[in-house]
């Protein structure tokens, strides 16, 4: 070992670019001051230092463009702080539309912009042209202008961090290699490198496009794969003003940056990509270039000439392909492994590494030193990939589409396209007769809706009412009315078992577990704020067994949170079951009729009365049945053993035409489960909302005599005025239609956003969650008091505004 490297740190970095560096710098600002940061070869070397150095701060959620915002203020103020220049400056960025379709998006987006604080304003063609006197206007039909937005210089403000960090104590070694990472009964316990060991209780992976291989050293998955990425710098450019906004044409794949001297940089997100290092990155590999492709650019740079014609009379001066790491669902990764305590990552940017990192690196680095997240990350957390995303040939060609979905149209329902069939039920081919067009969720194919005999399952997007809008409102109908069949074998299902289930589950859930077996209790699991970390279903089977029930996305961190949260020394154990059992929603005031004809059992109120769970005969199988609904109607889940699953489908679907069946797919489960004001993870609650916000203090049991993970906070809170609650909108207007992330107004002030929405077809409008914030208390006073709007596209539509669910909200439906 080199006689200056440490033997022992409180954290090690993989990885010197701009996230590591920021890691580092923001650990500093938490008082961690023996923080080692290794570099393999020099800082900035593998991604960071041929970015294009753009600090956009609109991202999809408001909690990220949060991150983004904070990574602008901090680039601002970083050279005063630490000496070290960043050339950060407060350009301002434009996005052009040439069509409507893009424009509503874009005017989505900037309303959505402004809810979140930052400035947007719509532009004319000759507005745009104002700004940018050499572009092109013909075919414009408007554009969003953000003044707040900037450009930096990606390697010097990777410097400044770094400078930052080794102010408050931080030591970074250079052409250091890590070749293993350590661990001891099941938590990472440092690093091995080519100069020796290192012992360590935490350890950071911002390896970029080596953090795949990095994590396999132990085990983890990081999910992720680099692509080429490319764009050219011009010869100078006669009159180019000298202070110009990032252009952005999305519709084109295009952006452009002025470069020093009046050249330009242009910059492309192509639709099909080139992925990179499937068979390796070179041991050397450091400020390398990937070499010229003229031909994959050419229909590009054509597009690009058309809107700056000034460049079809300029050259090139600089073609540049470098590698970015992309991951499978374009949202970048972080936070604790869920495989291995104390080992974290920051890495799969997906080509916003330097406009983020600066918030990225803040949001872990207090992570780390609290013990949990300080916000919610939901989006992000990398424990939403499952384990198959890190197979390489899945990787390889998501990639591929991956991208360029960066700048294309982000429809709503938008679907991938590559990679596709990883995850299938045992009835998808059964579905696929009936008209199936499916959507994928954590790789498991799912029916999203049904098309009729004779046409074709696919989808035609638009932000109006797309393809399949008429066929979901018959499914949704026919669950209002009869009965319908929804395939939901892609719930995560986790088994709990052992002498201390009880014991470790009371604590855990908020919700009493002390029920008798074949009862079904519907419950969050908390962290110590009060914020849900999960919501879900436990059913106890027997004194030792429970099976909890969760969504696709949550299995991989409902599995490793639950591990986690039950002592060692208890006598119980987790076990993931999903793979074991299909699940069938068999949902409407007809599903008990239908069933009758099918089994012995008693299905009838008093005998299977609801939140109920056994196992009865059907067809040929036995079949556990539960009593539950996710769409406010009477209703079974039949929880099948994957090897009876189409013999009992198929029994079903016999016997259903009498009673109405239909089969309905999850476009009709949401607009179902939203008219019924039911919430769902990751969109109406989230780790950064309580049971008390959103609605959910029925499922609270404060007196079950178990100190429960969260309670104490959420007595804190019943002590107070909720200053945001979740509330339910319903249009006046039938015709415009609710997505997610829409301003609500309330006396023309915004109050939140939406977090669902979706047309309700039984209640004949759209319907949205959302939470709406004041801090004199949210009540059913101060909702009653308000007139409520929600902003579509620059639009104020009346809404109406309640607490309580606008359909069936005394919950008759269900327990007929």
């Amino acid at each position: 070992m080199s006689s200056d490297l440490p033997k022992k740190a409180a954290v090690v970095i993989i990885g010197g670019g701009v996230v590591g560096c920021s890691v580092a710098y923001h650990l500093g600002l938490r008082g961690t001051q023996d923080v080692l940061l290794l570099e393999r070869k020099r800082l900035t070397c593998g991604t960071t230092w041929h970015a294009a150095g753009l600090v956009g701060q609109l991202r999809a959620t408001k909690n990220l463009t949060r991150l983004a915002q904070y990574s602008a203020d901090l680039y601002e103020r970083l050279e005063a702080e630490t000496g070290q220049a960043t050339g950060f400056a407060r350009t301002g960025a434009i996005s052009i539309a040439t069509d409507s379709e893009r424009m509503e998006e874009l005017l989505r987006d900037a309303a959505v912009a402004r809810s979140f604080g930052i400035k947007a304003a719509r532009l004319s063609p000759q507005e745009v042209r104002d700004r940018w006197p050499v572009v092109s206007i013909d075919d414009i039909v408007g554009a969003i202008h953000l003044p707040s937005d900037g450009q930096v210089s990606p390697v010097d403000v990777t410097r400044a961090l770094a400078e930052g960090a080794r102010l408050r104590g931080a030591t970074i070694r250079e052409n250091i290699k890590v070749t293993d990472v350590l661990t001891r009964n099941g938590r990472v316990a440092g690093v091995m490198t080519d100069q020796g060991a290192i012992e360590s209780e935490i350890v950071v992976n911002c390896g970029g496009i080596w953090a795949r291989e990095i994590g396999r050293l132990c085990g983890v998955d990081v999910p992720l794969h680099a692509s080429e990425h490319f764009y050219v710098i011009t010869e100078p450019i006669d009159d180019l003003p000298k202070e110009l906004p990032t252009l952005r044409e999305p519709g084109s794949c295009l952006y452009f940056k002025r470069e020093a001297g009046g050249q330009l940089l242009v910059g492309f997100f192509e639709p099909v990509a080139r992925p990179w290092g499937m068979n390796g990155i070179p041991e050397d590999f450091a400020f390398d270039e990937l070499g010229e492709n003229w031909p994959h650019l050419e229909p590009w740079l054509a597009k690009a000439a058309e809107r700056i014609p000034a460049l079809d009379s300029v050259g090139i001066r600089q073609f540049f392909n470098g590698p970015e790491s992309f991951t499978p669902d374009d949202r970048f990764l972080l936070g604790e492994a869920p495989e291995l305590a104390g080992f974290f990552v920051a890495a799969g940017f997906n080509s916003i590494g330097v406009g983020t990192g600066g918030g990225a690196g803040k949001a872990l680095a207090d992570w780390i030193v609290d013990g949990s997240p300080t916000m919610e990350l939901t989006d992000v957390d990398l424990r939403r990939m499952m384990p198959f995303q890190t197979n390489a040939r899945y990787l390889h060609d998501r990639t591929v589409e991956s991208l360029g979905l960066l700048y294309a149209m982000h429809w709503p329902y938008r679907q991938f396209q590559s990679a596709r069939g990883a995850r299938r039920s045992p009835l998808h081919d059964r579905l696929a007769d009936q008209g199936a067009c499916f959507g994928e969720l954590a790789g498991w194919e799912r029916a999203n809706w049904f098309a009729p005999r004779g046409v074709r399952p696919e989808y035609a997007y638009s932000y109006g009412r797309q393809n399949w809008f008429d066929h979901s409102a018959e499914e949704h109908r026919a669950v209002r009315e009869a009965v319908g069949l929804f395939d939901q074998t892609s719930f995560g299902k986790l088994l709990v078992q052992g002498p201390d289930a009880e014991t470790a589950l009371q604590r855990i859930c908020a919700a009493d577990m002390n029920v008798a077996p074949g009862r079904v209790v519907y419950t969050q699991w908390l962290n110590e704020r009060g914020g849900i970390e999960s919501d879900l279903t436990v059913t106890r089977l027997d004194d030792e067994h429970y099976l909890i029930v969760t969504a696709p996305a949550c299995q991989v961190r409902d599995h490793a949170w639950l591990k986690r949260q039950i002592p060692s020394v208890a006598r119980a154990e987790v076990v993931d079951v999903t793979s074991a059992w299909a699940v069938l929603g068999i949902m409407g005031p007809r599903s008990r009729a239908l069933l009758e004809t099918l089994t012995p059992d008693d299905l009838s109120n008093a005998g299977f009365p609801f939140a109920s769970s056994r196992e009865i005969d059907l067809g040929y199988a036995r079949v556990r049945a539960t009593r539950i609904t996710y769409v406010g109607e009477l209703g079974w889940e039949l929880y099948i053993p994957m090897e009876f699953a189409q013999g009992v489908y198929d029994v079903i679907v016999e016997a259903g035409e009498p009673f109405g069946l239909r089969h309905a797919g999850y476009h009709a489960l949401n607009s179902l489960r939203i008219e019924k004001g039911y919430r769902h993870w990751g969109h109406d609650v989230t780790s950064g909302d309580t049971p008390l916000e959103a609605g959910l203090s029925f499922a609270v049991a404060f007196d079950k005599g178990v100190d429960f993970i969260g309670r104490e906070a959420l007595l804190r809170q019943k002590k107070t005025a909720l200053e945001r609650r979740l509330v339910t909108f319903a249009l006046d207007d039938p015709e415009p239609l609710l997505h997610h992330d829409e301003p609500i107004w309330r006396n023309g002030e915004c109050k939140g956003n939406l977090t669902s929405g979706m047309f309700g077809h039984t209640l004949g409008r759209s319907i949205g969650l959302g939470y709406v914030e004041h801090a004199e208390g949210v009540d059913r006073d101060f909702i009653d008091a308000g007139q409520w709007e929600i902003e579509v596209a620059d639009r104020l539509v009346p809404a109406k505004a309640t607490l309580r669910p606008l359909y069936d909200p005394k919950n008759e439906r269900i327990r007929a």
